[in-house]
């Protein structure tokens, strides 16, 4: 990272506005901040900027700004008749109503599929960062999340399930159990997926998730721009064979105990101990219509014995002679054979959303595809980090909103209830007066 980039970051995360104000208020007279530092912090941010913006290769950017544009961008998959369909939305609440736009699943318990085509490349030599954002409006209960990214010979028209990838990436919910990151990625024709956990973001509000994928065969997810899982893509994925396996010529000493707790020799079984499960109920009675012909021969019925007490099993005391787990002597794999090209993938052309939902709702925006790791943290900042604090303050105003709905409706129906018991009241006592009279006139 150069001194201008460095600079600019600094600016961005420490002063930004102050920094933008002192670049943009800079005259020819230089009057505000005229010293060395001040020029050299100017023209340092400056060049930052542009020469990060010029190092950085963007091979696909979409951000939906365009309204109704982005339906010659995008291809619908006509691979099944009963596929959801796709609209454009900021949604319910958001930060920026045009910003915030992006494609919301609308149909439930629906699949859908839908691609967009970029200029093919090679991502050998370089980082590879994939970037988007995720909006569960409907606070999914089960469905995905998560983009795929595929060769330039995808078949759009026909993309479903079926359809080979080389990434998918994102959240996936599905109850309680399933909340997590996939990171799944395609080597020799076969898809791997992470081992680590990594999960995801459950709430109803947008959030950032970033891939990235670099030469030295090391891989980074980000979740709002905070790193939530690193490591490296042999380790921790099933590319390839291990290196190191157990020893078969070795074999773990006949002698060698690692059970950690036995059976307590000193515990006797009760001599009361076995008592059957069922017993006979010698307190009924055959019935009297009972047809040994037909039912045949009548017995008493078989009910649970109630001094029953299972299976005895003598209690568990720690072994005294656990030497613990024996360790395997390891020896080099023969059959490994280190690949340093896992990594990479050539003619990287479509980016595509195949995902099944229970509940629609989800809306996604701000993709991006890079090969630069400051440059996709920025687009994040200036994106997602600009409008998510305003979209949560306008969901959580609409929340306040509706309770004093609520309030006021709940107010206003006990009142009319109160009014009508006093009505009833008044007609009742009237209707009471009115017989009165009568019987006094009667009398």
């Amino acid at each position: 990272m150069g001194v201008g980039t460095r600079l600019w970051r600094w600016c961005r995360s420490e002063a930004r506005s102050r920094c933008s104000v002192r670049v943009m208020a800079a005259g020819p007279g230089m009057r505000r901040g005229s010293g060395p530092v001040s020029v050299v912090l100017r023209l340092g941010l400056l060049l930052g900027v542009v020469l990060g913006t010029a190092r950085a290769a963007v091979y696909f950017r979409e951000q939906f700004l365009d309204g109704g544009g982005w339906r010659r961008r995008w291809v619908s998959s006509e691979s099944r008749p009963d596929l959801g369909t796709f609209h454009l939305t900021a949604g319910k609440f958001y930060g920026d109503p045009v910003r915030d736009r992006g494609l919301q699943t609308s149909e439930n318990s629906k699949f859908y599929a839908i691609s967009s085509r970029f200029k093919p490349f090679s991502n050998k030599g370089k980082t590879l960062v994939i970037q988007y954002t995720v909006k569960h409006e409907q606070k999914i209960d089960c469905g995905g999340g998560y983009i795929k990214i595929f060769s330039s010979d995808l078949d759009q028209k026909n993309l479903s399930g079926a359809s080979p990838y080389y990434i998918m990436f994102g959240p996936d919910i599905c109850g309680s159990e399933t909340k997590k990151v996939h990171v799944i990625l395609n080597y020799k024709n076969k898809p791997h997926p992470i081992k680590k956990p990594i999960r995801c973001k459950v709430d109803g509000y947008t959030h950032l998730y970033t891939l990235i994928i670099r030469p030295d065969q090391t891989y980074e997810v980000k979740i709002d721009n905070e790193v939530a899982a690193l490591g490296n893509l042999e380790d921790d994925l099933d590319f390839l064979q291990p290196r190191k396996i157990n020893d078969p010529a070795v074999k773990k000493p006949s002698d060698w105990d690692d059970r950690v707790q036995i059976d307590d020799p000193n515990d006797i079984k009760p001599e009361d101990w076995d008592e059957p499960e069922y017993v006979m109920d010698t307190s009924d009675e055959k019935p009297e219509d009972w047809d040994h012909a037909v039912h045949g021969e009548w017995s008493y019925p078989m009910v649970k014995n109630p001094l029953y007490k299972g299976e005895w099993k003598p209690r568990q005391i720690d072994n005294p002679n656990y030497r613990g787990v024996w360790p395997h002597p390891q020896i080099d794999n023969p059959h490994y054979s280190p690949d340093y090209n896992i990594y990479s993938y050539e003619n990287i052309g479509v980016i595509g959303l195949d995902i099944w939902q229970v509940r629609a709702g989800t809306i996604f925006d701000n993709f991006l595809i890079t090969d630069d790791e400051d440059y996709a943290e920025d687009f994040g900042d200036e994106t997602w980090g600009e409008t998510k604090d305003p979209e949560k303050e306008m969901n959580i105003r609409q929340a306040e909103e509706e309770q004093r709905r609520e309030r006021v409706s709940e107010e206003e129906y006990f009142e009319r209830q109160f009014k009508r018991k006093q009505e009833e009241k008044r007609e009742s006592q009237k209707e009471k007066r009115m017989k009165n009279a009568v019987k006094k006139e009667e009398f």
